[in-house]
Parts: structure tokens; C-alpha cells; sequence
């Protein structure tokens, strides 16, 4: 009996096209099932991280303290509850003994899941399926280490069905195929192996965890549906993955940003409070003085004089905190200029020499010719604060040293301003930036030291562009304190250095 070519071709050609199809099928299925997996994965370790962030919350808006494990005993069944109203998952909780402490689940628990809690309780997660229900079990994170196991059962059933249609859409497409291939033969064999070799490469994209941008084949027929609906998948689950990770780092970095920013309110609430009342306190004490005495001459000068300084005090703190306020909200336009370092240091030094003479305190200046870009005024508020905490923290008979150099490579213009008084203690070297911070309380009261002299300092430098730093004591050389400045060099600096070199 002759058998046609094309019947064989045929024949041959349908039954490669049932075993391409089963080949791609289960690399497409395989493929599937492990996304599926990963997709599971990463929503219940969403969902982990949620509880634990929950449950934290919770243990931190806790009126009082309490230790991990009462907190959990006392609190297990409301979190429980609360905890499966805002994830949709049944959830149980249970203690490092392995104890349920809470739980929304109805079904009484079995030897296996006692078990599966006991390996999670080991700080590691564990999970089997039920049937539709996989059970997951991980660990539970307290702030002081893990506090217990968190259980959750995610319902599969819908996985387990989109399983069964993509395997029933493979069977359909594998018998339409089969029965074109015996009408068309060798006429559609190129097109169905492009179309093959295109899925092949999206199932083998997906399995890697490379999500495809467009479809693999545009064709009308079940292939073609095959193709749409492994790139509406993977599309689908590359957003529901990245929409959760974007959602998990903008609560993340709101709870970090409410965090700091309570502290930093309660802190310049704290100093501010504080130091407004130092002067009010002393002011209120002198006028019931005066109501008591007050026929007393000595006493009235006392408290006139007192009362002015303390006034005079609480009027400049009030200035310089409305002052640090407005640079830290307004962007105010600086007007730059080429700037003379070598005699505005010497105009500010003169400026202040007086104050120096008065507390027998010697000005020494070692000044180079150096031109910056930057704003005069700004510079000279720096320069005439720093020296004068260089003579209020002075000791009496001491030495204030002002010098600068040029660092061409660096393009910079350092100055440094000494003061021969007692050194600040390195604990507080990072902190004296910092509002309202002084190193010596009593020391600052009698200077009439408000400490926002070098916070409003370091404001300014930045503007122009430039850093201040306290350099570290140098054991080698004399006591004392050291601010170092450094600002850009201007164009006009730049070329006359390049000219020397």
C-alpha cells in the first residue's frame, strides 16, 4: 500500500507538532507553577513583614512597657483579629513555647501544624499545602528579637484552577495544531515553528524571572491566545510586585521621616523651653525681691542692672532663634562678590580688638592674600562670631590667632581661627553645631551665650559653599580650640596662583 510524501510529511510533520507542543507546554506549565510560587512567596513575605510592623506599632503605642512575651499573652488575640481584618488572611499567633496566644482560625490545630510552628519558632519559615490552603508559618519579630510564630493560611484554589486552564488551553492548542497540520502541512510549518521557538523563549523568560513588554506571537488562533495570555501574566504579575514593593518603601520612609521628626520637635521643644526659662526665672526672682524690699537702693540698682542683662539675653536668643528660623525656611539670595579675605579678617579683627584688649587677651594675625566668591556680609557675621566666642572662652591673658592658606589643588581657601581657652571635650565636639547646645551651662549664662551662635555660623558657611569643622587637639602643640573654614577660591585667586606656579 503506497502512502503519499505528503501524508508521511504530514503525519510526521503533526506528530512533531503534538511533541513540541507537549515540550512547550510543560516548560510554559513549569514555568508558570514556579512564578506562581514565587508569586506566593513574596505576597505572604509582604504580608510577614506587615504583621511584624503591625505588631511592633502596637507594642510601641503601648501605654506601658511591657516585656515581649506578657505583651503577646495579653495582646495575642486582639492582634490576631485585627491582623486578619487588615490582610484577609485567617491568622494565628502563637509564643516561643509554642502556645497559641491568638487566633481567627476555626479549625482545630493538628501534630503537623504543632510541628511546622516548632521549626518556625527557630527563627525560619516553613510552609505545605492542604489541599486549596497552603500554611504558612514565619517568625515572628519583636524590638527585642523574635517574640513568637506567626501562622497564615493563603487560599490557592485560584492558582490551582489558572493551572488547570493553561493545561486545558495547551491540550486544545495541541489538538488544533495537530488537525491544521494535516490541511496546511509543510505550507504552515515555518510559521508554527517561529511561533513555538517565540513562547519557548517567553516560558524560559519567565521561569528565570524575566518579565516579557509584549507579546510573544500575534497570531489568531490559540497560539496566538497562548502568547497573549502568558504576557497579560506576566505583566500582571510584575505590577502587583512592584506596586507592593513601592507601597512597603513609601510607608517605610513615612514611619522613618514621623519618627525623626518627633524627636527633633520634642528636642528644640526641650531647649528651647529651657533656655527661655533660665532669664524669665532670674527676672521673676529680682521683681519679688523688689516687692519685698523695696526700700532697699542696692537692691533696685542690683535689680535694674540685672534685670537688663537677663532682658537684654532673652531679647538676643530671641532674635537669633527667629534668625535660624528664617535660614532654614528661606533661600535668601546671597550677593556674591569677589571678596578680600586678608583684609576683611583684618577689618573684623579690628572690629573686635577692643573686646580682646578688655579681657588682656592678645590678637595675632598670620594673613595671605586670598579672593573668594561669596557674600560680605554673611562672611563678616561668621568671622565676628567666632572670635567672639574665641574671647568669651578665652582665659584671661590668652591668645586669639587668625591665619589662612591657599590649597590650590583643592581650589580652596582655609582659614583658621585659634583660641588659646579650655578645649572642648571630644563628647561634645559633634553636638556644639547643634541649636541650644552649650558645653558649659553656667559659663554660657555669665558670657550671655545663647548656643546658637555657631548653629547659625554653620547656616551660613553652607550658603556660601563652604564647610566649618573643630579640628581635633594636636597633643604636640598648646591648649586650645580650633575652627577651621574653608570656601571656593574665586577666578581672580585661581589665575594668579596658576601664574606663581
Amino acid at each position: 500500500m503506497r502512502v503519499s510524501i505528503k501524508l508521511k510529511f504530514s503525519v510526521f510533520l503533526a506528530a512533531l507538532l503534538i511533541l513540541t507542543v507537549v515540550v512547550l507546554s510543560s516548560l510554559v506549565l513549569r514555568g508558570i507553577e514556579r512564578n506562581q510560587q514565587t508569586q506566593i512567596e513574596t505576597i505572604l513575605s509582604q504580608q510577614t513583614r506587615l504583621v511584624n510592623l503591625n505588631v511592633r506599632q502596637s507594642y510601641y503605642t503601648e501605654s506601658v512597657r511591657l516585656e515581649q512575651e506578657v505583651f503577646l499573652q495579653q495582646s495575642g488575640r486582639r492582634l490576631a483579629q485585627e491582623l486578619a481584618s487588615s490582610t484577609g488572611l485567617p491568622i494565628a499567633l502563637y509564643d516561643m513555647k509554642g502556645q497559641q496566644v491568638g487566633s481567627s482560625i476555626m479549625s482545630e490545630e493538628s501534630a503537623e501544624i504543632t510541628a511546622t510552628v516548632n521549626y518556625a519558632l527557630q527563627n525560619k519559615i516553613a510552609y505545605h499545602e492542604q489541599g486549596d490552603t497552603l500554611l504558612y508559618v514565619a517568625p515572628l519579630d519583636g524590638p527585642d528579637g523574635q517574640m513568637g510564630a506567626v501562622r497564615m493560611q493563603y487560599p490557592v484554589q485560584s492558582y490551582h484552577e489558572f493551572y488547570a486552564r493553561i493545561l486545558q488551553l495547551f491540550m486544545w492548542a495541541g489538538i488544533a495544531v495537530v488537525g491544521l497540520s494535516f490541511i496546511l502541512g509543510y505550507l504552515f510549518y515555518n510559521r508554527f515553528a517561529v511561533a513555538i521557538t517565540r513562547l519557548k523563549k517567553s516560558a524560559d523568560s519567565i521561569r528565570e524571572g524575566h518579565y516579557i513588554t509584549e507579546s510573544p506571537v500575534r497570531r489568531k488562533d490559540e497560539l496566538g491566545e497562548l502568547g497573549q495570555g502568558i504576557y497579560y501574566m506576566s505583566t500582571s504579575i510584575q505590577q502587583n510586585i512592584e506596586a507592593m514593593h513601592a507601597e512597603q518603601q513609601k510607608l517605610q520612609l513615612a514611619i522613618e521621616k514621623l519618627q525623626a521628626l518627633e524627636q527633633q520637635q520634642k528636642q528644640y521643644i526641650g531647649n528651647i523651653s529651657h533656655e527661655f526659662k533660665t532669664p524669665l526665672t532670674s527676672i521673676k526672682a529680682y521683681v519679688e525681691l523688689l516687692d519685698m524690699y523695696k526700700d532697699d537702693p542696692q537692691l533696685l540698682d542690683d535689680a535694674t542692672n540685672n534685670i537688663g542683662k537677663e532682658t537684654e539675653r532673652l531679647y538676643e536668643m530671641v532674635e537669633k532663634v527667629l534668625h535660624l528660623s528664617a535660614l532654614e525656611k528661606y533661600d535668601f539670595e546671597n550677593q556674591a562678590e569677589d571678596v578680600e579675605v586678608r583684609a576683611l579678617l583684618e577689618d573684623a579683627c579690628g572690629r573686635m580688638r577692643g573686646k580682646a584688649e578688655k579681657f588682656a587677651l592678645n590678637m595675632e594675625l598670620v594673613l595671605l592674600p586670598a579672593v573668594i566668591r561669596s557674600d560680605r556680609e554673611s562672611l563678616m557675621h561668621i568671622f565676628i562670631n567666632l572670635l567672639d566666642n574665641s574671647i568669651k572662652y578665652n582665659v584671661p591673658g590668652g591668645v586669639i590667632r587668625v591665619s589662612n592658606e591657599l590649597r590650590m589643588q583643592e581650589r580652596q581657601a582655609v582659614i583658621r581661627i585659634f583660641n588659646s581657652g579650655t578645649p572642648i571635650p571630644e563628647e561634645a565636639q559633634e553636638k556644639i553645631f547643634e541649636p541650644f547646645y552649650t558645653v558649659n551651662k553656667d559659663r554660657a549664662r555669665k558670657t550671655g551665650g545663647t548656643g546658637l551662635g555657631l548653629s547659625l555660623v554653620k547656616q551660613f558657611v553652607e550658603k556660601q559653599g563652604g564647610t566649618i569643622t573643630l579640628l581635633p587637639k594636636d597633643p604636640k602643640h598648646e591648649e586650645g580650640t580650633t575652627f577651621q573654614l574653608a570656601f571656593p577660591l574665586a577666578h581672580s585667586s585661581l589665575q594668579v596662583g596658576n601664574k606663581s606656579e
